[in-house]
C-alpha cells in the first residue's frame, strides 16, 4: 500500500515505524518517486530525479527573475527565498538538491535516530549523515529551522568533504562556522543565514531526501537549485527544461531589444508591446548574425519559437 505524504508527523511515523531496514532517516525510494512523479526522466539510485548535466550547466547563465517569472506563470509561487549571507558572492551555485531536515533536540527521539543509524553503520553526529549520500553535482540543502547560535551545520572539515563529494556548495536555513577555513575551499560556496563561531548543539537530523521548507520556499529532492546574489530559487525537476529554455529565450530577446534601442531601429513602445512581423523578422536576422549568443541548439530554439506567443 502506498504511503501518502501528509507532512512531518506522517513522515516521522514512516521513518520510525515500518522502515527498520531502510537507511537511517532516508525517505523510501517508492515514496520519493511518488512525490516527484511528474518527472519522467532518469533517476538516481535513491529515487531522486536526475536532471541532465547539460541543463544544470545552462542554468548557471539564467537569471533568478526570469526563472521566477516562468514558475509563477505555471502556478509555482513558493520556490524562491532571499535574505542570505553568502560565503563568496562571485560563485553561482547550481545543481540537484539533496535535502536534509533538522529539528531541535529531543533526547528520546534523538537517541532512537542515532542508535538506528549506528546499527546501519552510520557514524558521527547526524549533521554529517547527509554528506555521505552526496554525488557529483548535488547541492546539500538543509532546513535548520533558521538557527544561528549553536546552529552551525558544518565547519571547514565537513565543507571540505562536501566539496570533495559534490564539487558544489550548500544552502542552509541555518548557520556555519569556520568562515575563514570555508573561504579557502576553492570553488566552494555557501548560502546561509549567518556565520557563527559556536559548535552545533541541541539539533538533530529528522530526514534525508524529504520535502523541506527553506524560508518561504518548498524544496523536493532533485529540484534544480539556482543560487545567485538575489537569492535562491528551487526549480522542480519536471519544470527544469521549460524554465531554462524560456529564460534563455528571454535573455536573447532582451539582448536584441537593447541593441535595437541603442541603434534607434525600434522604439520602446514597439519593443514592449506585442511584436510585429517586422520586429520578429529583425530578431531572426539578428540571431543568424549572432550565433555565439545562442546558448541552446538552434533547432531547439526554432522549435520553441514556433510554439511561443510573442
Amino acid at each position: 500500500m502506498r504511503v501518502q505524504f501528509f507532512g512531518l508527523t506522517a513522515l516521522l511515523a514512516l521513518n520510525f515505524g515500518s522502515l527498520q531496514s531502510a537507511q537511517a532517516q532516508t525517505m523510501p525510494k517508492e515514496e520519493l518517486i511518488f512525490l516527484t512523479s511528474e518527472w519522467k526522466g532518469e533517476r538516481f539510485p535513491d529515487g531522486r530525479p536526475k536532471v541532465p548535466d547539460e541543463l544544470i550547466n545552462r542554468a548557471k547563465n539564467i537569471s533568478i527573475e526570469e526563472a521566477w517569472v516562468v514558475l509563477q506563470n505555471e502556478g509555482y509561487n513558493c520556490q524562491f527565498d532571499g535574505n542570505w549571507k553568502i560565503l563568496k558572492d562571485d560563485i553561482v551555485i547550481t545543481g540537484r538538491a539533496l535535502t536534509a531536515q533538522f529539528m531541535p533536540s529531543r533526547p528520546d527521539v534523538e537517541k532512537l535516530v542515532k542508535d538506528r543509524g549506528n546499527k546501519n553503520g552510520v557514524l558521527g553526529n547526524t549533521n554529517s549523515w547527509p554528506i555521505d549520500k552526496l554525488s557529483k553535482g548535488d547541492v546539500y540543502v538543509a532546513d535548520g529551522f533558521g538557527k544561528i547560535a549553536s546552529g552551525t551545520l558544518i565547519g571547514d572539515n565537513l565543507g571540505t568533504s562536501i566539496f570533495a563529494k559534490s564539487g558544489n556548495g550548500v544552502v542552509f536555513d541555518a548557520s556555519v562556522r569556520d568562515l575563514e577555513g570555508l573561504s579557502k575551499i576553492e570553488g566552494f560556496n555557501a548560502f546561509v543565514r549567518d556565520f557563527d563561531p559556536s559548535f552545533l548543539k541541541d539539533v538533530f537530523l529528522t530526514g534525508i531526501n524529504t520535502p523541506i521548507r527553506i524560508g518561504r520556499a518548498i524544496v523536493l529532492p532533485g529540484d534544480v537549485v539556482l543560487a545567485k546574489k538575489e537569492g535562491v530559487i528551487f526549480i522542480p525537476a519536471h519544470m527544469a527544461e521549460k524554465v531554462i529554455l524560456t529564460a534563455e529565450f528571454l535573455t536573447l530577446r532582451d539582448k536584441f531589444a537593447l541593441q535595437m534601442l541603442r541603434e534607434g531601429k525600434f522604439t520602446p513602445g514597439q519593443i514592449d508591446n506585442q511584436w510585429t512581423d517586422q520586429l520578429k523578422e529583425a530578431f531572426l536576422k539578428w540571431l543568424d548574425g549572432n550565433p555565439k549568443e545562442i546558448p541552446m541548439k538552434r533547432a531547439e530554439l526554432d522549435e520553441y519559437m514556433k510554439k511561443r506567443t510573442w
